[in-house]
């Protein structure tokens, strides 16, 4: 289907997404464990508590899972809104590809190493690609 294409790159970043659930947990859980946190005997704590009692480099896999609720939602909606009216093809589906490449690249910084610089770098790079998409989207439906 025409326009289509640009759904590819939409399910490789829930793709990712989901692997970075399994990499939070994966690191999280044993974390925990080794802490001395008994997480069925945790009542009313949230992230605040949890992340004083970890180390930066468990948390900051979480930090990320959360970032990738944030500004992809509007990636999401944007390729929806591009597929739908038949221009989720061509350069659209070249800026997505971008946008999904960049933000796994800021994942992986911010879940390894997270140099705030490089983070801040790969972010504003993909904020860009998605304002794009997002002028590209306000152009053929406005």
């Amino acid at each position: 289907m025409i326009g289509m294409d640009i759904l590819q790159p939409v399910v490789a970043l829930l793709a990712w997404t989901m692997v970075m659930w399994v990499w939070m947990y994966a690191t999280r859980i044993p974390a925990m464990n080794k802490a001395g946190i008994d997480a069925k005997n945790l009542v009313g704590s949230n992230g605040a508590s949890l992340r004083a009692k970890l180390p930066d480099s468990v948390s900051w896999k979480a930090d990320n899972y959360n970032h990738l609720h944030e500004a992809p939602t509007l990636f999401y909606a944007v390729a929806i809104v591009l597929a739908i009216i038949g221009q989720g093809d061509g350069f659209n589906t070249t800026l997505a590809w971008a946008y999904v490449g960049l933000r796994i690249a800021h994942s992986i910084v911010q879940a390894t190493i997270n140099r705030v610089i490089v983070r801040f770098a790969l972010f504003a790079l993909s904020s860009f690609a998605l304002m794009a998409l997002i002028l590209h989207a306000a152009l053929a439906v406005f």
